[in-house]
């Protein structure tokens, strides 16, 4: 009975969706193209020399090299291995849903167990400073300091996640070996790993390429898809109906109701809560910044939605993952309170010190802006034709 019942919710909204796509056509035709233009334009070119690179540390071994150097500082604090401090790394430097991708693949390479997997994933998958300076804080909110305000949040109250859930199944005893920090031991484990790997270095490459702008179609289509999915709301009115509950949770946290809206349309999708926030006027600084740091916590359906696909071709679960970007919206909350005064309203020293790597983020944001889209054109010829190699 149970699963009739499910089979009914699922059959009816997709019937919803499909109504609404022929009944909205110019909706979805806008938020389709708003969708394509953001991943294409930044998405696409931003995230896929992080994924070849990735690919090919993988490859070679130097993801081991690395895992051995980690090992010391990655296993007392998070209750994962060294390998851990690669995916950590990377997942801040490109954004989500980098963290996911790379414990998945370590996790499918058996370099992770399932355990550690779970915990991994729950803290390595987010944001890159480049959107979150770049993209919400000059972008939306035309200023600089609230980047830096946002960003030490998100990452500090990322590393409380990782120490939160190094206690996730801690009954469950994983069989590992405490070795001693070793220079060499790390390069024995790097020549390994490449000779074990037995393609030739144009295969290497080729696959890299292909298995990531595969990846990042999957995200792309994710893109689109949320985006229709939030402006379908918006038309069909149910936006008001549950702009109320949040509403209510709003105003016992002592909120200004005036973010119902945005709060939800960040739920859905990061960028548009993002523009919202922004635009909310009867607020001040501290709820805006309060709000937007809860968001890119618990980073939108759209993002966790591609996380639960990239993570569904493992045995990693996500019903973690999900409690842990719960757990991150809540500690991110009070960090960017605590913050806010030092950090926000003293800008004498630390706008001084940072406003170097603030110019270098936007200005890089707008390189990405202007040359993304014949960027991602290029990157998608060359990989039909590595396709069409591989298949002849």
């Amino acid at each position: 009975m149970k699963q009739k019942i499910i089979s009914i919710i699922y059959a009816s909204f997709i019937i919803f969706i499909a109504a609404s796509v022929i009944y909205f056509p110019q909706t979805v035709l806008s938020a389709s193209k708003r969708g394509l233009e953001m991943w294409a334009g930044v998405v696409f070119p931003s995230l896929l020399p992080f994924f070849i690179v990735a690919e090919l540390f993988i490859a070679f071994g130097v993801v081991h090299f690395i895992g051995v150097l980690c090992e010391p500082f990655m296993r007392p604090l998070f209750n994962v291995p060294g390998v851990g401090g690669f995916v950590w790394v990377m997942g801040m430097a490109s954004g989500y849903p980098s963290g996911a991708k790379f414990t998945a693949r370590l996790r499918q390479e058996g370099q992770l167990s399932q355990i550690e997997a779970e915990r991994l994933v729950s803290f390595t998958n987010s944001s890159n400073p480049l959107f979150i300076i770049g993209a919400v804080a000059i972008g939306f909110f035309h200023d600089q300091q609230l980047g830096i305000l946002l960003a030490l949040t998100h990452y500090i109250s990322n590393f409380f996640v990782g120490i939160c859930m190094r206690f996730y199944k801690k009954n469950e005893r994983e069989h590992y070996i405490r070795e001693p920090f070793s220079i060499k031991r790390a390069f024995q484990k790097l020549h390994q790993t490449r000779m074990k790997d037995k393609r030739p270095f144009g295969k290497i490459l080729g696959d890299a390429v292909i298995h990531s702008i595969q990846t990042l179609l999957l995200i792309g289509g994710f893109i689109i898809l949320f985006s229709v999915l939030i402006n379908i709301i918006q038309e069909v009115k149910l936006a008001l109906f549950f702009s109320h509950f949040i509403g209510v949770i709003l105003n016992f946290a002592d909120l200004p109701k005036e973010l119902a809206i945005p709060v939800l349309s960040g739920l859905f999708e990061i960028t548009l809560g993002a523009h919202e926030i922004a635009l909310v006027e009867k607020s001040s600084m501290l709820m805006k910044a309060i709000v937007m740091s809860f968001i890119l916590a618990f980073n939108g359906m759209s993002v966790q939605a591609q996380v639960a696909s990239i993570l569904a071709e493992t045995d990693i679960r996500f019903r973690p993952y999900f409690f842990a970007r719960l757990i991150h919206g809540l500690i991110s909350c009070i960090v960017v309170i605590v913050l806010f005064q030092p950090i926000y309203q003293q800008k004498s020293a630390i706008h001084t010190f940072s406003q170097q790597g603030v110019n270098y983020l936007e200005s890089s944001l707008d390189l990405l802006q202007a040359t993304g889209i014949p960027l991602t054109l290029m990157a998608l010829v060359i990989y039909f034709f590595l396709m069409f190699q591989q298949k002849n």
